[in-house]
């Protein structure tokens, strides 16, 4: 299957939507955020690709690995934003 956009210019009117103002935008089809859907949130922290990152062979539980790539595309990336998260925590 490709993947690659079958459109060559975007068919969004840019410069409609930049001179709208906040009450003419039709949120009807948007639900509200409800205190439930914060609770089950994620938090996301965005890669720093500035920092230079090192290969390392780390011993896991196999439950837990099971449930990291359950829960994550890229449970490598998640562990080291689980870390970083402890990390600066600790700080």
């Amino acid at each position: 299957m490709n993947n690659e956009s079958i459109l060559k210019k975007s068919l969004t009117d840019w410069e409609k939507l930049d001179n709208m103002t906040d009450e003419e935008i039709d949120f009807s089809d948007c639900p509200e955020i409800t205190p439930e859907m914060l609770k089950s949130a994620t938090v996301r922290r965005g890669k720093k690709s500035h920092l230079q990152t090192e290969t390392i062979t780390l011993q896991i539980d196999r439950d837990v690995l099971q449930w990291l790539k359950n829960k994550e595309e890229s449970y490598q990336s998640y562990i080291n934003t689980l870390l970083r998260a402890c990390m600066e925590a600790k700080q």
